[in-house]
């Protein structure tokens, strides 16, 4: 692999799917610690139908989750067609870092109930490289036509 900042977006592309996984797997144990099971049959393994149920705090983790699916997965696809173009290594890792770090704190502001717009700062921080991404992407390719 010669391209560096190809190497640095698998870096920070894989960092950003192992905050996930600790996330789902953070979010298997507070149903387990909280006996909220979102199906009857684990819930009856665990106890009983009563527990097949919603919990607040299962809920956020999950929220937390499904915002992370929504943003980490558009950032793959333009940060590695974006790593292909062949940008200035320097400002490359200064996109993959800022969206990175807006996703951690966005994380954290999440499940760690963060005041206000903390949580809303650091999506929107996260989002400006990937419309630069885009835009840069959208450009390259337009000037081909």
């Amino acid at each position: 692999m010669e391209n560096k900042v190809f190497l640095m977006f698998v870096f920070y592309s894989t960092l950003l799917i192992m905050k996930m996984y600790l996330l789902a797997i953070i979010t298997g144990q507070i149903r387990l610690r909280k006996k909220a099971f979102a199906n009857p049959e684990d819930a009856i393994r665990h106890g009983g139908v009563e527990f097949y149920r919603e919990d607040s705090d299962v809920e956020r983790y999950r929220r937390a989750h499904r915002n992370d699916m929504e943003n980490i997965f558009p950032f793959l696809f333009l940060g590695a067609i974006y790593s292909l173009m062949d940008p200035n290594p320097s400002i490359a890792r200064i996109h993959f870092l800022v969206f990175f770090i807006g996703r951690l704190v966005h994380t954290a502001a999440y499940v760690l109930v963060l005041k206000a717009p903390t949580r809303s700062v650091a999506y929107s921080l996260a989002q400006l490289p990937c419309f630069s991404m885009a835009f840069q992407v959208l450009y390259s390719v337009a000037s081909y036509w």
